[in-house]
């Protein structure tokens, strides 16, 4: 089957091959003019946005069409990430994926509910047979919603490549965005890169002072560099309907008018999104939440997304010489704006000279390093971190702290505490924690064996052992014990759990199983009368929450429904 797949995919690819992306194959997901919060490539949490953010006039249950022929390859439903997600592929080549979705059309609606309820599960990932799903094209496919890791009501649109699953930029399909506004430049910055390298005599990154042109764009003042230097900026881009601060479609960096790096965003892999890291000033990030694009490439940067490199585009100043840098930042639509870097080659005495923090510790990336810091022992996986650094480790009678936000970790790595001296029949209510800005407990997912607690994590910060002794809480939302619910489309109940979270649930009516749909954005648990048809008319409820350390709640209630 799979072969089969792939043939007929590629055949698609080979009749309509003229042009990687054909302009008029698709048609619109919804049946609302498309307006943006959010573009492809745009600079997310440790990703790449795969996709378009559409926006669904902040409202749920508008009417998502497949953009053309095709059959259903593969429905997803989680608590977070996309939600409700579908994915459907097409004759020509591509992959549509449509998430954050409230519900599906009613064919498969009715499919999913069928597995949900043979697995008894509302989390669930199925694949149908090629050819079991199809639809066509403008068919309903499903409603816009807000489930998963979505912030508000919109619709996250994908076109893949079927064949090796490569995001491609929708709007290179012939997608109509209205846009005559130039990307917004929020600041530039200077890298001394080499260990002589100087700018504006500092050693350390600078931000430039900017000025705006009357033609809109930008000059910066005059530097005064040595060595090897590089450039930084802080940019986004709106659509015309919204003021959403999206990502620009390409960054380009002329030095005396020869491309020194350029990139773009009309696709990458999801194995290297990862690496959006080393194209941001991570470190900055960490302290300000401001992601600044390196113009220049890093060590440790597996990015595809580059067009021309220069040197990785980096600037070998040399004295007494002049450099006129341009950056340029555009969108697919064409706008572009320009920031003007003149650069003269001088070395001057430093005012600012800041030497590299080291402490006891210095970690070889590309090798493992174990830490022994007494109440527990770190463990870093070859090439955990992207580059050589002194790590920052520390611990006392509760804690570990390891390192802070300021390094991205590109791997896993384990934090393994020593419990010995928690009573065995304790135990089970203990689990390892990472403690936020004020210091409250988060849980992270903790192995437990012997005398040990271990957790596997990308974060770095400060980690303890804490005990959840509290079991979730659950109560009714719309209705009251003993009510009648015959005109009710659905039941809804809340639950909370306040230290180490749900972990799991399950419902029965009248013994039972029936699912319920969890939404912990707002601890809501829903059941829809339409599942299951009800034969008594006294029905007994009963709903059984469980938190991450296995404190279990059991409700039960009583309703009346005919």
């Amino acid at each position: 089957m799979k072969l089969k797949i792939a043939f007929f995919l590629l055949l698609g690819f080979l009749v309509h091959g003229q042009s990687p992306y054909p302009q008029d194959a698709f048609e619109s997901p919804l049946d609302i003019p498309l307006i943006l919060a959010g573009t492809f490539g745009e600079l997310r949490s440790n990703h790449f946005h795969s996709g378009l953010d559409i926006k669904t006039q902040s409202r749920e249950g508008l009417s998502v069409k497949s953009i053309g022929p095709g059959t259903v390859t593969r429905i997803k439903i989680s608590h977070w990430g996309y939600g409700k997600v579908i994915y459907i592929a097409h004759p020509n080549g591509y992959t549509s994926v449509y998430a954050h979705l409230q519900k599906f059309a009613p064919k498969i609606e009715e499919y999913i509910k069928k597995k949900q309820y043979e697995k008894q599960t509302y989390e669930i990932e199925l694949f149908p047979d090629y050819g079991e799903l199809t639809v066509n094209k403008g068919e309903l496919i499903a409603y816009g919603g807000n489930t998963g890791g979505s912030s508000g009501p919109h619709l996250h649109f994908e076109i893949r490549n079927s064949l090796n699953e490569k995001p491609i930029n929708p709007l290179l399909f012939g997608y109509s965005i209205r846009d005559a506004t130039d990307p917004t430049l929020v600041g530039a910055y200077a890298y001394p890169l080499s260990e002589d390298a100087q700018v504006n005599r500092a050693n350390t990154k600078i931000q430039l002072n900017i000025k705006r042109q009357a033609d809109g764009s930008f000059v910066a003042d005059t530097l005064n560099a040595a060595g090897t230097i590089g450039f930084g900026i802080d940019t986004y881009d709106r659509q015309d309907m919204a003021a959403n601060k999206n990502g620009p479609y390409a960054i380009t960096q002329k030095v005396n008018g020869e491309v020194y790096s350029d990139l773009d965003f009309d696709s990458f892999s999801f194995a290297e999104t990862r690496y959006l890291n080393t194209l941001i000033d991570y470190e900055h990030f960490g302290k300000t939440y401001q992601r600044v694009q390196r113009c220049f490439k890093v060590p440790g940067n597996n990015l595809s997304i580059y067009n021309t490199l220069k040197n990785d585009g980096k600037l070998e100043i040399a004295e007494g010489e002049t450099y006129d840098v341009d950056l340029q930042i555009k969108d697919l639509a064409g706008n572009t704006t320009v920031l003007k870097v003149p650069v003269k080659g001088k070395r001057l005495p430093l005012e600012i000279n800041e030497s590299p923090k080291k402490t006891d510790y210095y970690l070889i990336a590309q090798k493992p390093n174990n830490y022994d810091l007494g109440i527990a022992r770190v463990y870093f996986p070859a090439n955990t971190f992207y580059n050589d650094f002194y790590i920052d480790l520390s611990s006392d009678e509760k804690t570990v702290t390891i390192h802070q936000n300021t390094v991205p970790a590109h791997r896993n790595f384990t934090i393994s505490f020593d419990v010995s001296h928690i009573p065995v029949d304790e135990r089970k209510q203990w689990f390892v924690a990472r403690l936020d800005s004020r210091l409250r407990p988060d849980y992270s997912n903790t192995y437990k064996r012997n005398n040990t607690f271990t957790t596997r994590t990308r974060q770095l910060g400060t980690y303890t052992l804490a005990k959840d002794t509290i079991a979730p809480k659950v109560r009714t939302k719309n209705f009251k014990p003993k009510q009648w619910l015959t005109n009710y489309r659905y039941l809804s109940l809340l639950i909370s759990d306040d230290l180490s979270g749900i972990d799991s649930y399950s419902a029965t009516i009248n013994g039972e199983w029936i699912l319920m749909e969890y939404e912990p954005k707002t601890n809501t648990l829903t059941y829809n009368f339409d599942d299951k048809i009800l034969d008594k008319t006294e029905c007994e409820l009963e709903v059984v929450v469980k938190d991450n350390v296995g404190n279990t709640t059991t409700f039960k209630s009583t309703f009346f429904r005919k």
